[in-house]
């Protein structure tokens, strides 16, 4: 009967430690990714997870509009967004001519 025990508490102490370092982080980062996609509006800046960068200019149901260039827009799906730009990290990028004249440099 002892040996029983000490297996079930063996047990619960593993499902207790499978839960906290895989299912929880797991879950977590799933209602971030939720909240995320869910409060998408237009302007914001956001890459995907193909790694393209834009701005959204519409929210359609499943779907988003956003512009990579100027007058270049796509449709995305919403679930495919990763991740949102901060104001801080929104730098200036150089237009692909000054790029092609550097790299001629």
């Amino acid at each position: 009967m002892e040996g029983a025990t000490s297996l079930i508490i063996l047990l619960v102490v593993f499902g207790g430690i499978f839960y906290f370092l895989l299912i929880r982080p797991q879950r977590k980062k799933q209602k971030q990714h939720e909240d995320l996609v869910n409060n998408l509006q237009n302007g914001d800046q956001i890459i995907t997870a193909g790694g393209i960068h834009g701005s959204v200019t519409e929210v359609m149901g499943e779907d988003i509009l956003i512009e990579v260039e100027d007058g270049t827009i796509i449709k995305i799906q919403q679930d495919s967004v990763v991740e949102m730009k901060s104001e801080k990290e929104d730098v200036e990028e150089p237009s692909i001519e000054e790029a092609k004249k550097e790299d001629s440099l």
